[in-house]
């Protein structure tokens, strides 16, 4: 149709050139957007070219998102293209923030057993604004320490607030979700409370530059020794670590000079503080704390205290005082020498070692991903153990002790592995007069005896984890009982050390379970 020398279309005409829909195209219409060029005679809309670039441009708008009423300012010329997108570009930007933190929000729900009450929490949490975020930590720091004298903890404690960068990858949404989760949580206001009190009575008012800095190379420096030791697998709780007890104590001495009186040598005194500040300051909801401010802004993270804290805690424990544990273990050595009689201790190590043997070549190498009753330890971990077990105890009785704890011992073929170290175990106990050969201190009964009971509930372990019988030996299992409470008495059964406390037993248990259930395994 043409019209005054212009070509007019009808709005089917319309819809079917902008690919636009008939009752779109007659809505915005309606709305003044984009008004026909003439009405024919019949009262049918027609539209010229300038209307079919208006709804061209309307359509673009509104696919980018722009709501009607920004649409109608540009095609009205109220304001200007330019303007209109920077606008919407902010919008956009804030609307892509929102989206990744529902993502988050979602991702992290998937990831754990969350309650509806729980989601919502974590979706008002990931849409605070950076503001919002000061305020909940400057909240949780003020009520933590409401009342306490403790100017630099309380001014670090409100220096470190997360920064949640305008481009937030997932894991930042995800830490800081976290984050406002674990400043709800009643225990780590109370441990930081605890750690700010201990400070404001130990050690009130500021702290320079240089006490900060010494206290973190004390940190530095027993983190170290302690990693080393567990590198050369020294047994928090094995006479072996009384040496790096010593090494730490005498490194932290002088940092206490100023926090407490009369605490100069090591001593009962000096280990029992040095106990009580580890338990004040290695929690591990304060430590998460700290890694998670450090994810949100970006920052590298302190590796974990945790692992190393619990092992000199359960070291100091078993070690109170300089040259106790050695007193202990010198009254201890020379007692029980009838224990094994009249089976013979070396008869008895023969017989465990062949039966955890067979269970060794029991397991199938496909399984060897499988869980153990050691939670940090599949099956290929315990049989790695068992190996290393026999290798470090016959390594001392020739004299030449291993240092290589954390290789692997396994290789390829379990089974040959762990023939061949039980192999080399029995030849060093065999040497004629090696039960009364002093190691250091101790006979080599003694030596003997670690590796049956570490081969008993050991042995015990892989049992469980392949659904073996467990009454392994059981007329060995008894006998060695009361070895095992003689042994390991006086040790703490805590995190970091070798066994966990006593279980009860059911009635009808095997003399193995009732060992095992002794050493902490849940017997079922």
């Amino acid at each position: 149709m043409h019209v005054d020398d212009r070509v007019l279309w009808s709005i089917g005409e319309v819809a079917g050139k902008t690919g636009l829909s008939v009752k779109l195209i007659r809505h915005w219409s309606d709305l003044g957007l984009v008004p026909p060029a003439r009405r024919t005679a019949a009262g049918y809309r027609v539209y010229d070219a300038e209307s079919v670039a208006r709804l061209e441009l309307a359509r673009t708008l509104r696919d980018l998102g722009l709501g009607l009423p920004a649409i109608r300012e540009v095609l009205d010329r109220e304001q200007t293209l330019a303007e209109v997108a920077a606008v919407h570009v902010d919008v956009l930007e804030t609307r892509i923030r929102l989206l990744r933190a529902q993502q988050a929000v979602l991702r992290s729900a998937a990831r754990r057993e969350t309650t509806a009450e729980g989601l919502a929490f974590m979706n008002r949490t990931a849409r605070l604004s950076a503001a919002e975020r000061r305020k909940t930590i400057h909240e949780f720091v003020t009520g933590t320490l409401v009342g306490l004298d403790v100017p630099t903890y309380r001014s670090g404690l409100l220096a470190a607030t997360p920064e949640l960068p305008d481009d937030p990858t997932d894991a930042q949404v995800d830490a800081w979700i976290e984050l406002g989760e674990l400043v709800a949580d009643p225990e780590l206001r109370g441990a930081m409370r605890r750690m700010a009190q201990y400070a404001a009575e130990h050690a009130p008012g500021e702290h320079d530059d240089a006490t900060l800095q010494e206290a973190q190379r004390v940190t530095d420096y027993w983190t170290g020794r302690v990693d080393e030791a567990v590198r050369d697998g020294i047994a928090p709780d094995s006479p072996a670590a009384e040496p790096v007890v010593a090494a730490v104590v005498e490194k932290w001495l002088p940092s206490q000079a100023r926090t407490v009186d009369g605490v100069r040598t090591d001593g009962a005194p000096a280990r029992s503080l040095l106990l009580e500040q580890l338990g004040i300051v290695s929690v591990p909801c304060v430590e998460r704390y700290w890694q998670l401010l450090c994810l949100i802004n970006g920052q590298p993270a302190r590796p974990s205290l945790e692992t190393a804290g619990n092992w000199l805690k359960t070291a100091l424990r078993a070690n109170p005082e300089p040259g106790r544990r050695a007193a202990e273990l010198d009254a201890l050595y020379d007692s029980g020498a009838e224990a094994w009689e009249p089976v013979g201790l070396i008869a008895a190590c023969e017989r465990v070692l062949q039966a955890v043997g067979d269970l060794v070549s029991a397991v199938d190498p496909s399984g060897l991903d499988g869980p153990t009753p050691c939670a940090d330890w599949d099956v290929r971990a315990l049989l790695d153990h068992l190996v290393w077990e026999n290798l470090m105890w016959a390594g001392l009785a020739d004299g030449r002790p291993r240092s290589d704890a954390a290789a692997d011992h396994l290789g390829g073929d379990h089974v040959a592995a762990f023939r061949t170290a039980a192999q080399r175990t029995l030849t060093a106990f065999r040497r004629p007069g090696m039960l009364d050969r002093r190691y250091g201190p101790a006979p080599g009964r003694r030596l003997v005896e670690q590796l049956v009971i570490e081969m008993l509930v050991h042995g015990w372990d892989l049992a469980e984890a392949i659904g073996h019988p467990r009454d392994l030996v059981p007329d060995i299992a008894t006998v060695a009982m009361p070895v095992v409470r003689e042994i390991y008495a006086g040790l703490p059964r805590t995190e970091g050390g070798s066994f966990a406390p006593p279980r009860p037993a059911p009635h009808d248990a095997t003399a193995l379970d009732r060992l095992a259930a002794h050493l902490g395994r849940a017997v079922a």
